[in-house]
């Protein structure tokens, strides 16, 4: 089976069958992720716990792509495993699921459920969040997430197979669990942190270029690609979120509260600040994005038959 028919295939079931609603993968794995932590988060000395935390990452990480690789090997049946597992990685139905209801609580003038809804894609304090604060968060959480949870499991499928989108999620996940500059987290979450920051590097700058095509403004999107996204303090987000503001047309970043502390964060792109209608032309933008890449895929596999 080529590699755009297995990439179509797997983003088919995601589409139809969304995020399984019980024995998730990622929440079994998450499970082993507290345990590993809870264990070794423990190092004896600060100059150590870098060095627990990627012998944990190894640990929670390693065996568990080495299987996908087995499964991805076995004969007539590799390509149901692969599509399986892709299918498991891809998160552009949930990303729907979890966006889409925070567009329609702003447009029904229904702050208190739109912070609510929207605090559960953001690690930020929404609690005092203004409409225009939510529609914020929101557009920058579909923004990010599209580059992590869609364009990167797809672009780590399409180089390493399904060893290569297993190492990623994975990785992505430990990065959201562990990855935080936190007293508990700052030196044990460093591996973790630093080896998704390497993962996502080109699928991230992809994911830009791709904001930057399908937008409707795509010199603003080069234009804060290029001047904006130095200054943010995410290698990776930086460029995906500058260059999807700019390709919206609408200002992102500024002051946020994360973990009771105010960061004051650049701010993206150039225009009004984002909207419930913003909020669903970010979705629209990130579909289209796969569409685009899953016909570039399809086309070089017809080229290579």
């Amino acid at each position: 089976m080529t590699l755009g028919l297995i990439l179509c295939a797997g983003v088919a079931l995601d589409a139809v069958l969304g995020e399984p609603q019980r024995g998730h993968p990622l929440v079994a794995f998450g499970r082993l992720a507290n345990a590993l932590e809870r264990r070794g988060n423990r190092a004896p000395a600060q100059s150590a716990a870098r060095l627990y935390g990627l012998l944990c990452w190894c640990l929670a990480v390693l065996p568990l792509t080495f299987l996908a690789w087995l499964a991805s090997q076995v004969p007539y049946l590799g390509w149901l495993w692969e599509i399986l597992l892709l299918y498991a990685a891809l998160g552009l139905h949930s990303l729907d699921e979890h966006v889409r209801p925070v567009a329609q609580a702003l447009r029904q003038n229904d702050l208190p459920q739109a912070r609510l809804r929207v605090g559960r894609l953001v690690s930020r304090d929404t609690r005092e969040l203004d409409a225009a604060g939510v529609a914020r968060a929101a557009t920058e959480s579909t923004l990010e997430n599209g580059a992590d949870a869609v364009f990167a499991s797809l672009f780590w499928f399409a180089v390493a197979g399904a060893p290569g989108v297993v190492l990623h999620r994975l990785a992505n996940t430990l990065d959201a669990m562990w990855g935080y500059r936190t007293p508990r987290f700052e030196r044990f979450g460093w591996a973790a942190a630093r080896l998704d920051d390497a993962l996502n590097y080109i699928p991230a700058r992809l994911t830009a270029l791709t904001y930057v095509l399908l937008g409707r403004r795509p010199r603003l999107a080069l234009h804060c690609w290029r001047r904006q996204a130095p200054l943010w303090d995410s290698p990776n987000a930086g460029p995906v979120m500058a260059a999807g503001a700019g390709a919206l047309g609408v200002s992102l970043g500024g002051p946020a509260i994360y973990h009771g502390e105010r960061h004051e964060r650049p701010l993206l792109g150039d225009g009004l600040a984002p909207t419930a209608r913003d909020i669903g032309r970010a979705l629209r933008l990130v579909h289209k994005g796969v569409g685009l890449w899953l016909l570039i895929a399809l086309a070089g596999s017809i080229l290579h038959a």
